[in-house]
């Protein structure tokens, strides 16, 4: 049990005449009247074991916040001097996530937020009737018709937290923290019913000193079981017989003030036993969606539904839907009480009201009306026509609100038709148009001759409403010959021809012709080039040209040609005069004097290979040969073309003396070997 104020400290029972005055609240232009007792409670009427129904406790819907806070503005016409009056009271709130399925839902919070607020915002979330939170406040701390509520008396409001053998927990202090907290619990009571005081016969104490005694109550409903896991003692004879004041030393007043605020303010607590539940209203495409719950005491089973659209009748239904958190708040009745039906509505602004259908004792119950704008029925979407090589590509999407299969599309070139199926994948159209689910994508290409052409899709209706024109397009397939462009550049012992060509007709790679001092070969324009595939859209990447041509030295032509494809005719990419070099070796050395020898650095390059050169070593006229292969990036930076493996970097073992060190670069082709340096070098 969560504990609440003293109950044998403090008792709050309101000034009650014989006949409570009708509380009128006025929303909009509807006039709702509390209902009013024409006599003056006794102490007979009341039964321990069903305190409140259900449908009075649970009901979140019995007032609207405007409405809670005309209620409130009834009470106290005015504070005294220097209080804040429940009415007027403000809090910043903070928003609280929901908790389980069944429990209370998110809870937004709000700066500077009114009392009346914050009540109908927690009654909604944890589906407790505003009249429950207000009663229950009046119960614990006098809030509701205090003039001069103290700070103590808002961090308290609920009595949550507040045993009666203990002070209160801090942890709960503050008027929102209160209310929601009171409402959660009883909601927690609600899904978590095994508990002390539970549905069945159940002793229950008069007063938290045990030596009052208790008797054994038949408790016949959860929500009275929940006002006494709240709050843990019955009113005794004592207390029954003096509704208006105090009873005796084993008196406690909660639950007999609970039933007499609730009594006066707002009608018997149990008395009712029409329909109760509550309805929304969705507009589709072409239709409205019901959904919502309903129950009726008289039976568990499912309770009719009718539905007006401005007035005529327009569906006739059973709530027999499973609700599983339904069936969690009002044990007893089972799951099967939910409303959803979706029914066909013509496009427009329409006026949908509910009513459940009663069983047994009491009446037909209204729940309400809702506005919906209904959206026509016909084919929606969109296309798109975009120019691809040697024709056009159709991207887009449709759907018709009857339907969740993919639609036929009805495409007209130049004036002829053909029929295709919007079924491709458009996760962005599922979660968009959900239950329609993701296959309503257009992606066709048609080919096309070169030149102008119309082009018109139709999505073909299904049901109501008819075809549906989404989209007219003129387009112009191009034509011509290829274009492109090409580079050349030298390399050691060749050329490198570099470029790309696109044929307007086609997205295939071109054939190009490389003619070089008049001898023609055929190569393809195949590699990947993103930029050419970013600029030129629907024709891809693979359009580039990258071609070594091994050349002996000296000067040479290359000129490249794209081959024409269709229309058009072969375009020239490229014309250069190039000479492909050559000579001797060329670099250059040093040596230095190492412990017990020499080290020999540099570098050599032959104008004719990129390949690292042999190097001729004469030490006091006896040679020996090294490769020039070590890494020299300086060396690659500078001639570029030939890499970096151009190094030199070799020590030799020498004795104590005067040497003599030559260096030789060995030529390739044409040219003579390379003198790089000569030293003369003393070893210590």
């Amino acid at each position: 049990m969560v504990g609440h104020e003293g109950e044998t400290v403090k008792l709050y029972v309101a000034f009650r005449a014989c006949a409570v005055a009708l509380v009128l609240l006025l929303v909009g232009a509807v006039l709702v009247a509390v209902p009013q007792r024409a006599e003056a409670l006794t102490g007979s009427e009341f039964d321990p074991g069903y305190i409140i129904s259900d449908q009075r406790f649970f009901d979140a819907g019995s007032m609207t916040e405007a409405q809670i806070q005309t209620f409130l503005n009834g009470k106290v016409s005015s504070c005294s001097s220097g209080y804040t009056c429940l009415k007027d009271y403000r809090i910043s709130t903070f928003s609280r996530a929901a908790v389980a399925p069944g429990h209370c839902k998110a809870y937004v919070g709000v700066a500077n937020e009114l009392a009346s607020s914050i009540i109908f915002k927690t009654a909604q979330a944890c589906g407790i009737n505003p009249q429950t939170l207000l009663v229950l406040l009046q119960k614990e701390t006098g809030l509701v018709t205090s003039k001069s509520p103290t700070d103590g008396t808002y961090r308290k409001a609920m009595g949550y937290g507040c045993p009666d053998t203990s002070d209160c927990d801090a942890a709960f202090y503050g008027f929102y923290n209160q209310v929601y907290k009171a409402a959660w619990q009883f909601r927690q009571y609600t899904i978590a019913p095994d508990r002390q005081y539970r549905i069945g016969t159940i002793p229950v104490g008069f007063h938290p000193n045990a030596a009052c005694g208790s008797s054994n109550v038949r408790i016949r409903n959860q929500a009275t079981a929940n006002l006494y896991n709240y709050t843990p003692y019955q009113p005794n004879a004592a207390a029954l017989a003096n509704l208006g004041g105090t009873g005796n030393a084993c008196s406690s007043y909660g639950n007999r003030n609970f039933w007499i605020f609730f009594s006066d303010w707002f009608g018997s607590p149990t008395e009712s036993r029409s329909p109760f539940g509550g309805f929304d209203a969705t507009p589709v495409f072409g239709a409205v969606t019901l959904g919502g719950w309903a129950i009726d005491r008289d039976t568990t089973g499912a309770v009719r539904i009718d539905v007006y659209s401005d007035g005529r009748g327009l569906a006739s239904f059973p709530a027999d839907l499973p609700r599983p958190d339904v069936g969690a708040a009002y044990p007893g009745f089972g799951d099967n009480h939910g409303i959803g039906r979706t029914v066909p509505l013509d496009a427009g602004t329409h006026e949908i009201c509910v009513y459940a259908i009663n069983v047994g004792v009491g009446s037909n119950t209204s729940f309400g009306c809702r506005t919906v704008q209904v959206i026509q029925a016909s084919p929606f979407g969109d296309t798109a026509v975009a120019v691809a090589p040697g024709g056009v590509q159709l991207r887009g999407w449709t759907i018709d609100p009857e339907t969740a299969a993919p639609l036929d599309v009805h495409v007209y070139i130049d004036g002829r038709g053909q029929s295709i199926k919007a079924d491709k994948a458009r996760p962005d159209v599922g979660r968009t148009y959900p239950g329609y689910g993701d296959n309503h994508g257009i992606d066709q290409r048609f080919d096309l001759t070169p030149g102008k052409h119309s082009v018109c899709a139709f999505g073909i209706n299904v049901g109501q409403g008819g075809n549906t024109l989404l989209g007219c397009y003129d387009v112009t397939v191009p034509a011509g010959s290829p274009f492109g462009g090409t580079d050349v550049a030298v390399l050691p012992g060749g050329v490198q021809l570099r470029g790309w060509t696109i044929d307007p007709e086609t997205a295939a790679p071109l054939d190009v012709h490389v003619y070089i001092d008049g001898k023609g070969q055929s190569i393809k324009a195949d590699k990947a080039r993103p930029d050419v595939g970013r600029i030129f859209a629907g024709y891809g990447d693979n359009h580039g040209i990258d071609q070594r041509f091994d050349l002996a030295p000296g000067k040479h032509s290359v000129c490249a040609f794209g081959i024409n494809v269709g229309q058009g005719g072969n375009t020239l990419l490229g014309c250069y005069d190039v000479t492909v070099p050559a000579g001797s070796p060329f670099g250059g050395t040093d040596v230095a004097v190492v412990p017990g020898g020499v080290q020999l650095r540099g570098w050599t390059i032959d104008p004719e290979t990129a390949s690292p050169l042999d190097v001729h070593v004469y030490i006091d006229g006896r040679g020996q040969s090294i490769k020039a292969d070590k890494a020299r990036p300086d060396v690659g930076r500078i001639f570029a073309g030939y890499g970096d493996n151009h190094g030199i970097d070799q020590r030799f073992d020498l004795a104590p003396g005067k040497h003599s060190v030559c260096a030789f670069g060995i030529n390739v082709g044409q040219g003579g070997n390379t003198l790089l340096a000569c030293y003369d070098v003393i070893v210590p």
